[in-house]
């Protein structure tokens, strides 16, 4: 007995060993880490960098910490959160607009904290939080006072919330060995963003977004968050009643005098659009054809005068000429005094071809020029191309704002050097209408309609067209004894002529079709009509155009 005694002891001594081993594995896999996350490396940051967060989503762009705050970059702002904001590179200022005065910074201009309000560095302009919250209407958090800087941009939105039961750390991973972030008291709110089988990820009071346990939280509330701040109203010069406008080809002043007989012509016109300003060069500079008599004339008739200004001379290159404020200011402030001085209702901008690098420029110029179009009572309307996926530049959406009429030109489906076909069939039309209603007020959206057709011809292999007014596209139709085909889909009439050497055909602008379209644009209950041009219809196009 004796001599098993230490063979007991030693048996038990392994058992307490291996009861120690097993505990201590049981300890360190069930006992949470009091591990502190390293933050500069959880947020990827270092020195003066700023992690940038929106809508709780991390982005791949950071903010920079100077002067005591933080900047951001504009490139950023533009696309997320505020597109209103405009640096013009060529005067190293930056320009903001709103609905009644422009405000403009540059490197010199400080804050009330005699910081500056924007820094340029790194081939990108960066802009103090303050001045983005000034204009911007978006929740603004920074956590910037500590080694870890970051900043929260996030939209007003309902969020979850809930109260947490009991003191709690809040980790990087959901799991108890991950590092800890942060650690909370007992009846402290978090925003809950995501909620898993055991744990719960989730924003602090203190900037984290980490995970906590859901035994911890109380019942999660859906709470709204806005700002209440007023919103910024961009208020619109509109008529009370549907328009029908008609643009009138000016080239020369002598064109001028046509104006009484287009009137007989045209009794349910209301508004008439001289094309009489055309930019010359890139300084600013337009030739001018307004007429004072012609002004009193439409408005003896009861007619409004939008005055047209376009962009088509070659010695005008628009991503130039709109790049610079000093160029804007003195095109706009030249235009309103034209205006003025003969009395002229309305502009009408009529910028084509636009190159992609110009829509910023050519946007910012309708802010700016919208401001004292606003103020005086001058109706700003836009003419536009059928939405596009290459156009999306024109930013339809911005122009429903700060223009009082958006028109689209809802023709030129089949152009001349392309495919032959209808200039607008119906579902061109319609398509157009109800992809710029997805971003323009209805009661802003104007649809033009043309007054012409494509004559195509095919010969020796080879495919040209050339315009016709209505009225010569039916002396042609006359004069060949045409036979037409009405073409249901398209909603127009189809007529081809064969020669021995050629192959002429036209899908037909007259009557019928315009009378369709006159019908999309009441059952949208658009602002109204638009069309190109008078002088080439007939009277019967006159009897479908209008609403009675």
């Amino acid at each position: 007995m004796k001599k098993a005694i230490p063979i007991i002891i030693a048996i038990g001594l392994i058992f307490l060993i291996v009861l120690g081993v097993f505990g201590y594995q049981a300890v360190q896999k069930y006992m949470p880490t009091k591990e502190a996350a390293d933050l500069c490396e959880v947020y990827e940051i270092e020195g003066d960098d700023v992690a940038l967060f929106y809508n709780y989503g991390r982005q791949e762009i950071q903010g920079i910490y100077e002067n005591g705050q933080t900047y951001l970059p504009l490139s950023w702002i533009l696309g997320h959160i505020n597109k209103r904001f405009y640096w013009d590179s060529t005067e190293n200022l930056l320009v903001y607009t709103l609905p009644d005065q422009i405000v403009y910074a540059d490197a010199e201009t400080k804050g009330s904290n005699g910081a500056p309000l924007l820094l340029v560095k790194d081939e990108d302009i960066y802009l103090t939080l303050g001045l983005i919250a000034n204009y911007s209407d978006v929740e603004i958090q920074a956590f910037d006072s500590g080694e870890a800087k970051r900043v929260f941009i996030n939209e007003w939105s309902n969020r979850g919330v809930s109260v947490l039961n009991k003191k709690r750390a809040v980790r990087v991973k959901g799991g108890i060995k991950s590092p800890i972030l942060t650690n909370l008291e007992q009846d402290t709110q978090v925003t809950v963003l995501e909620t898993m089988e055991t744990w719960s990820k989730v924003v602090t009071p203190d900037g984290h977004i980490g995970y906590v346990e859901n035994k911890v939280l109380g019942e999660i509330q859906n709470e709204a968050f806005f700002s209440g701040r007023e919103p910024v109203v961009y208020e619109s010069n509109l008529l009370d009643e549907k328009i029908v406008l008609g643009w009138h080809q000016v080239t020369n002043s002598e064109a001028n005098k046509a104006l009484e007989s287009i009137l007989e012509d045209c009794e349910n016109i209301n508004v008439i659009s001289p094309t009489w300003f055309a930019l010359t060069d890139n300084s600013g500079s337009f030739k001018s054809l307004a007429n004072q008599e012609y002004v009193d004339l439409a408005h003896e008739y009861g007619v409004q005068v939008w005055a047209l200004l376009d962009n088509f001379s070659s010695d005008v290159q628009t991503e130039v000429l709109l790049a610079s404020t000093t160029t804007r200011r003195k095109l706009i402030n030249s235009l309103i005094a034209e205006v003025e001085k003969y009395g002229i209702d309305g502009l009408n901008m009529d910028f084509e071809s636009l190159k992609p690098e110009a829509g910023i420029h050519y946007i910012q110029f309708l802010r700016e020029l919208s401001i004292p179009c606003r103020e005086k009572g001058i109706i700003l309307s836009v003419d536009n191309y059928v939405p596009t996926s290459y156009n999306t530049f024109y930013d339809r959406e911005e122009q429903g704002v700060v223009a009082d009429y958006v028109i689209i030109m809802g023709y030129d489906e089949h152009y001349a050097g392309g495919e032959p076909g209808s200039v607008a069939s119906l579902g061109f039309v319609e398509k157009g209408i109800s992809d710029t209603l997805a971003l323009v007020p209805r009661e802003k959206v104007i649809n033009a309609v043309p007054f012409y057709t494509r004559l195509w011809t095919e010969k020796n292999g080879e495919i040209s067209s050339k315009a016709l007014g209505i009225g010569a596209a039916k002396n042609w139709i006359e004069k060949n004894n045409v036979e037409l085909y009405w073409q249901e889909e398209l909603g127009q009439y189809y007529g081809e002529f064969l020669t021995p050497s050629e192959l002429s055909y036209l899908w037909l602008e007259e009557e019928n079709s315009l009378e369709l379209k006159m019908n999309l644009i009441r059952d949208y209950n658009l602002a109204g009509v638009a069309c190109w041009k008078l002088g080439l219809e007939d009277e019967a196009a006159w009897d479908v155009i209008g609403w009675e």
